[in-house]
């Protein structure tokens, strides 16, 4: 690649500091803007950062120039208004996940990025991790035999305050789309497709959102992910790719920096790949950098049409619970 690619930030939160020491991590990035809703709120962000790129409100970020693609960091309530706006402006997106709160903000978005010509990708960050890849190699060459099941699970206890943003409802929160979607992206990736047939599980707070969901996923052949999410209670977070011939382990699949190849009667053989705690989004900006610099305007890692699947998934789930947001009106 040799284009630079200018940054915006449009959210301030702990997410785009991450997103902020991760591009320090690479060449031909360059942050130039950030934005909040509260101009307060962005210049402090700058400081405590210790960049010197323009504070703004969103406006002002959108109607800059110097900048080639936004950082979507909002909470996700935000999302579908966020990215109409960037896309309305001729920006190139990569947001957080979920893409949105449901499928029909979600098939808008991408509608809207393919009419202007731009790229647009769902921040799932954890599929560009070394790890993961090793892993998806592992699988593609065989050397599980075939796959038949997936298991994942992704779980913490978050603060039970009525005021937390993951307990309200009006923002969207629940486990689900917080968290469920890691475990279902990943079983996404390794099995591809919609599935078959979909049956899941939630136990709603006092709130009205789902604290613990569960999820069972059929796919074609007879393969099965069996997956959960929680933000009231603590799992082993790891993801499994079990096939005919072993298995694939990827501890603390969130974050992973190893993954293990399990083949019958033979030892473990382990394969690590290191990285800085706070630099974990660097693999997945570097590739969106180098898709915006060929002309791409959508990721052959994380495609549109697979998101709005998985986006379609969660929504077929929480009709299952009865669980609607505002958004959904």
């Amino acid at each position: 690649m040799n284009r630079d690619i200018r940054w915006g930030i449009m959210g301030c939160g702990g997410i785009a500091r991450k997103f902020v020491s991760s591009l320090k991590a690479l060449p031909n990035g360059t942050l130039v803007a950030v934005a909040s809703s509260s101009a307060e709120r962005a210049e402090t962000f700058a400081k405590e950062t210790g960049l010197d790129p323009v504070a703004t409100d969103y406006t002002g970020l959108l109607e800059n120039p110097d900048v080639d693609a936004v950082y979507i960091a909002t909470t996700h309530n935000f999302h579908a208004e966020n990215l109409f706006q960037c896309l309305e402006n001729g920006k190139h997106v990569l947001c957080e996940k979920p893409l949105t709160v449901n499928a029909a903000q979600a098939e808008k978005a991408i509608a809207m990025a393919r009419a202007n010509n731009l790229f647009l990708m769902e921040g799932m960050w954890t599929r560009f991790l070394p790890a993961i890849q090793k892993a998806r190699e592992l699988v593609n060459e065989g050397a599980i035999g075939d796959v038949i099941t997936v298991k994942a699970d992704l779980a913490f206890r978050a603060p039970q305050d009525g005021d937390n943003r993951l307990r309200n409802r009006d923002l969207a929160g629940g486990a689900l789309l917080d968290v469920g979607v890691y475990p279902i992206s990943f079983a996404s990736m390794i099995f591809g497709g919609a599935p078959e047939v979909i049956k899941s599980h939630a136990v709603l707070g006092d709130t009205g959102v789902d604290e613990r969901s569960f999820y069972l996923l059929e796919y074609d052949q007879g393969r099965t992910a069996l997956l959960s999410s929680s933000v009231s209670g603590c799992l082993p977070v790891e993801a499994i790719i079990a096939g005919t011939e072993g298995y694939i382990r990827v501890p603390w699949f969130l974050g992973a920096t190893s993954a293990e190849l399990c083949k019958n009667n033979q030892p473990v053989e382990s394969f690590d790949f290191p990285f800085e705690e706070d630099e974990g989004f660097q693999f997945e900006i570097a590739h969106v950098m180098e898709c915006i610099a060929a002309g791409k305007t959508e990721s052959p890692v994380m495609p549109l049409d697979e998101t709005l699947t998985i986006q379609q998934t969660m929504e077929t789930m929480r009709k299952q619970w009865g669980l609607t947001y505002p958004a959904d009106a």
